[in-house]
């Protein structure tokens, strides 16, 4: 999965994988993978002008996680 680095204070990079929905979200605190997010949510993150709040109102609770490290 190829990560694009992102302008945010609390976000590092962002990868995602259509074929499997993932969304991979690189933070200052460590590495989370996202599952079941759609193409649009993805996109409305990297459009964003607050990718961290963005995060927390469209992603966060939203969908399942997991942390990497």
């Amino acid at each position: 999965m190829q990560m694009r680095p992102v302008s945010s204070s609390n976000l590092v990079s962002v990868g995602y994988e259509p074929s499997t929905q993932t969304l991979r979200i690189e933070f200052n605190s460590g590495l989370y993978d996202y599952f079941g997010v759609p193409p649009s949510i993805h996109q409305g993150l990297m459009s964003a002008p607050s990718k961290g709040q963005y995060h927390h109102q469209y992603i966060k609770n939203n969908y399942p996680y997991s942390r990497i490290y």
